[in-house]
């Protein structure tokens, strides 16, 4: 039987590929997908969001605006602005479809009040959202059977020294999630980086001759090219993490990732670590164990995965001539921006990052 998931994202490239794996897995029953503003502005999200469910030809997954800004604080400023490794809008033909009508948080609620306590909630963006439907309906709780989070680190951070972008864009929200009690597995940096894509499995991915395969190869090309220019892999250029497809897989197939259960929190004041997830390995805290952090993954069989997975086509495509759309004149997305601004940025705070995901 196929695993119900919510998937919350906050669309970029590599939340466009958790978004295809999701869709067309045939272990995935994907029942909806939150936005929240993240790796670009809020409605950059949602239309990335809209253009990936289009391209793969499966536009009747239902996709609910959410939140613009973190919870507790001004959107921070990012000295390495996320649109680096993502741009703003994919390389994606514009969106005829459009979201869901009311916000996502009450769509959350009113999902899981109505359920049989079988969907499990996968954010793979900052944790606004979830924390704000914990907050305004706690009863939800009870109905989540599992929360897997990307996001977090422990070795290393990407948007200060020692913290993950999703966490360190909002802590107050991150540590309402992680200490929410319900069970938790955290796919952090720590795995991620552990699970790269090369250049030469994306244009594998690109051979296979489907709309995913194809979107996938140009998101993970993208990836490729930012992170070798702002944050290369220290052990291997011509390759990066694809953060949010691992949290994915991690759903269909646990053994993808190597957990520790351990006691988690998030670090919410601390002048240098703000966005920390402060994992205490040697329950040194006497805290309880609350999340399955992640701090090993199988490349391998993530790849291998990805290119089972996106070489389907959704069910309404496979009785189509198969070809990918716009395959011919690829449309390129708009220029990378050097700064998020509009509507759905709050005003600039302090708070900077160096580097971002």
């Amino acid at each position: 039987m196929a695993t119900k998931i919510i998937l919350d994202v906050d669309t970029g490239t590599d939340d466009a590929v958790a978004l295809m794996t999701a869709a067309l897995s045939p272990d995935i029953e994907l029942v909806g997908a939150t936005v929240v503003n993240g790796n670009t502005v809020l409605d950059s999200c949602v239309e990335n969001t809209l253009r990936v469910f289009e391209w793969i030809g499966m536009p009747e997954v239902p996709v609910h605006r959410g939140m613009s800004r973190p919870l507790a604080r001004v959107q921070p400023t990012q000295l390495n602005p996320a649109t680096r490794i993502h741009g703003d809008r994919l390389d994606l033909p514009e969106a005829t479809i459009k979201a869901a009508p009311g916000h996502a948080v009450d769509w959350l609620i009113d999902t899981y009040l109505a359920s049989a306590g079988d969907i499990r909630l996968v954010p793979v963006g900052p944790l606004t959202k979830i924390a704000t439907a914990i907050v305004k309906e706690p009863r939800i709780l009870e109905y989540i059977p599992e929360i897997v989070i990307m996001g977090g680190a422990h070795d290393h951070g990407n948007s200060t020294a020692s913290a993950e972008f999703n966490i360190w864009l909002d802590p107050e929200a991150a540590r309402i999630v992680v200490n929410c009690g319900r069970p938790i597995r955290m796919v952090p940096l720590d795995a991620t980086h552990r699970a790269l894509v090369s250049g030469e499995q994306a244009e594998g991915l690109r051979a296979l001759g489907t709309p995913a395969g194809e979107a996938a190869a140009r998101f993970v090309l993208k990836r490729i090219e930012g992170y070798d220019a702002t944050q290369p892999m220290p052990h291997r250029g011509g390759a990066a993490p694809v953060h949010d497809a691992l949290a994915v897989c991690a759903v269909i197939d646990p053994t993808v990732i190597t957990t520790e259960f351990i006691p988690v929190d998030v670090e919410t004041g601390g002048e240098l670590s703000v966005g920390r997830t402060v994992c205490d390995f040697r329950f040194r805290s006497r805290r309880p164990a609350n999340v399955h952090f992640a701090m090993d993954a199988d490349e391998p069989k993530f790849n291998a995965m990805l290119r089972d997975i996106l070489g389907r086509t959704a069910p309404a495509a496979r009785s189509g001539t198969g070809q990918v759309p716009g395959a011919s004149s690829p449309r390129s997305s708009r220029p990378v921006m050097g700064a998020v601004d509009g509507a759905d940025s709050a005003s600039p705070s302090p708070l900077q990052s160096s580097s971002a995901e």
